[in-house]
């Protein structure tokens, strides 16, 4: 949920953004959150409920989270096969010119990794 709040918050209300936030990222029960916010618990429930609603439609109709599952999934398979490249490199009569991709290569997954 956290992930889905970070790629599609802004379609969420504030007060949504904080109720789903409390729940999932500060762990705070649903007592908590109404107790916080001067609401009953079932009204808490109902506007993290409302919110789970919008994240979920909006992964189903664009699907970013999981685009972005599967890039980084790819990526750090690319970085294990440059890894290996380069220990086959090693094994095989050393070239400056493979060996500098591959650390090329890992050094472009980790930076798009981060992003």
């Amino acid at each position: 949920m956290p992930m889905l709040a970070d790629f599609y918050g802004e379609l969420l209300t504030e007060k949504q953004r904080e109720f789903i936030d409390y729940y999932y990222s500060s762990d705070l029960s649903l007592s908590e959150i109404a107790e916080n916010s001067g609401i009953t618990r079932q009204g808490a429930r109902d506007v993290i409920k409302r919110a789970e609603n919008i994240l979920f439609d909006a992964e189903k109709k664009l699907g970013l989270v999981a685009r972005f599952e599967k890039n980084r999934g790819a990526l750090g398979k690319i970085g294990e096969y440059a890894d290996r490249i380069r220990e086959l490199n090693l094994d095989n009569g050393l070239s400056i010119e493979i060996n500098d991709l591959c650390v090329r290569i890992k050094s472009l997954t980790a930076e798009l990794n981060e992003e």
